[in-house]
Order: structure tokens, then C-alpha cells, then sequence
């Protein structure tokens, strides 16, 4: 987008009077162009007429070199977010990987656990049927002998 000023208004602000702007404009290192009496000089054309080219080219490297550096630094901040972003979701799913390992361990530990009363109560059925057999035997041959002693 380019700015034009009329030469009153590019005189206040360059510091410069009205012939040497006309006499910069003649020698095209400005631009100027007429509209009905009025010459207008164009603003970006103004610093390469006012500024010495070497100040102007060390100006454009200053600012290319603080342009790359707020480029390099705008790409870090977006691969430190990207990043972030990343270790957010690689925990989100390392916590819901712990929490169903923790459901799983739990739901193991509730089986063994029924397994476990299960086999102490079929534990305590056969002790209780062996001491049953173990009453029986003795009756049966207790009863044996003593059939044997009256015999004798």
C-alpha cells in the first residue's frame, strides 16, 4: 500500500525544503506525481532519498537479522507447544494404561481371592470327611479286635 504526502507535509516531516524535494523528484529518487496543483511525494520513497544507502542497507540486515530471529524464535515456541501437546497425551494414555492395569490387577486379586475361600471350604469338607473315616475305621476295628479277643 503505498502513502502519498503532498510536499508541504513530506517538507514538515523530512526537514527538508520545497526545492530540494522538487530537485530529488527530478533526479526519480523519489516518487512524485501531480493531482490538480498539488505535487505528492510517495512515503517509502523517502527513506531511500533521505537515508544514506549504506545506513539503509545495515538498517534492512538489522531488521532481517531481528526477522529471522523472531521467525526462529516463533518456530521454537511452536515446537515447544507441539512438544508439550505430545508429553500431554503420551501421559493421558500412560494414566489410563495404569488405571486399567490397576482394574485388571484388582479383578485378578478378587478371583484368587473367591478361589481361595472356595478351596479352604473343600479343604475343611475333606478334613472333616477324613476325621469322619478316620472315627469309622477305628469303630470298625476296635469292634474287629474285640470280636478277635473274645474269640481267643
Amino acid at each position: 500500500m503505498q502513502t502519498w504526502l503532498s510536499i508541504e507535509e513530506f517538507s514538515k516531516l523530512s526537514g527538508k525544503t520545497r526545492k530540494e524535494i522538487i530537485k530529488l523528484c527530478k533526479e526519480k529518487k523519489l516518487k512524485c506525481k501531480k493531482q490538480e496543483d498539488t505535487i505528492y511525494v510517495e512515503v517509502e520513497s523517502m527513506a531511500k532519498a533521505l537515508v544514506p544507502l549504506p545506513e539503509l542497507q545495515i538498517i534492512e540486515k538489522e531488521q532481517s537479522i531481528a526477522e529471522r530471529t523472531i521467525g526462529m524464535l516463533l518456530t521454537l515456541h511452536e515446537k515447544v507447544l507441539m512438544s508439550k501437546d505430545e508429553t500431554i497425551e503420551t501421559l493421558k494414555e500412560e494414566n489410563q494404561f495404569l488405571k486399567e492395569s490397576i482394574y485388571a490387577i484388582q479383578e485378578d486379586y478378587e478371583n484368587q481371592k473367591k478361589t481361595i475361600e472356595r478351596l479352604q471350604k473343600q479343604l475343611e469338607i475333606c478334613q472333616e470327611e477324613l476325621e469322619f473315616c478316620r472315627r469309622k475305621y477305628k469303630l470298625m476295628w476296635g469292634q474287629v479286635l474285640k470280636k478277635e479277643n473274645k474269640e481267643d
